[in-house]
């Protein structure tokens, strides 16, 4: 296992998930490539508008600010009363009644250095929550540590691990909808690689090219057009289930 245990008065049930093993270092040496050309492409002599080039180093500072906090202060806290969930900033708590399932899940098609096992919790009206360094950077067997906390965890519940068709409904629908949204992004992210590129092209050719239509406008619109029409497509999918 891969969480402390502290079965003094608890059954064997208190553990906590933080932090232990170091990242592998190609997670390591891509953040730091990434973060580094970021800051490279903001310091060149470009058209591109001063206050846009602050709104992106903005966002890279909060999203390496919140990646360090979340390294440093996140963890899991399973214990008698339920499970402790603390992110970067926010801290919650689920009283074990309050909990549908904890489930170990594969990650499908992921890169050699990324994470390959996650444990989300699921509460009783089917909302996923992610516990921080329950996977196997962190753990040995992800499956099994939940396995073995789902064993002891039953007689905090009060009830038994059963599926319950009206939750599992509720996590068809919501996964539906999760996977809308990714798939949104990820076709918005190809479309802004595109207009990225043709910003290069005509950076060189042009002298004043439509950069905030190419990086900004036209990314956005692709955005909300393929997350309205893949979210129509998922509720009828579910609907017809």
């Amino acid at each position: 296992m891969g969480g402390d245990v502290g079965g003094v008065g608890g059954g064997g049930i208190e553990r906590e998930y933080r932090k232990r093993r170091k990242l592998p270092r190609g997670v390591l040496v891509s953040f730091g490539f990434m973060s580094l050309y970021c800051l490279l492409q903001l310091n060149r002599s470009t058209p591109v508008a001063d206050w846009v080039k602050l709104a992106l180093l903005a966002a890279l500072v909060t999203i390496l600010a919140r990646w360090m906090l979340y390294m440093r202060r996140g963890h899991t806290l399973v214990d008698t009363r339920g499970v402790v969930v603390r992110g970067a900033v926010i801290e919650r708590r689920w009283a074990w009644h309050d909990i549908y399932d904890i489930r170990a899940q594969p990650v499908p098609k992921a890169p050699s250095n990324a994470r390959k096992w996650l444990v989300h919790l699921y509460d009783t009206d089917g909302r996923r929550f992610l516990l921080p360094h329950v996977d196997d950077w962190q753990l040995d067997d992800p499956p099994a540590e939940v396995d073995e906390l789902r064993a002891v965890a039953a007689r905090h519940r009060g009830t038994a691990w059963e599926p319950r068709p009206a939750t599992e409904a509720h996590i068809l629908r919501r996964t539906a909808h999760r996977k809308a949204w990714e798939r949104a992004a990820t076709g918005t992210l190809v479309v802004l690689l595109c207009t990225f590129l043709l910003c290069l092209v005509l950076t060189v050719t042009t002298d004043d090219p439509p950069i905030l239509l190419l990086l900004l406008w036209i990314p956005l619109a692709v955005f909300a057009l393929l997350a309205a029409f893949l979210h129509w497509r998922c509720a009828r999918a579910v609907a017809n289930a």
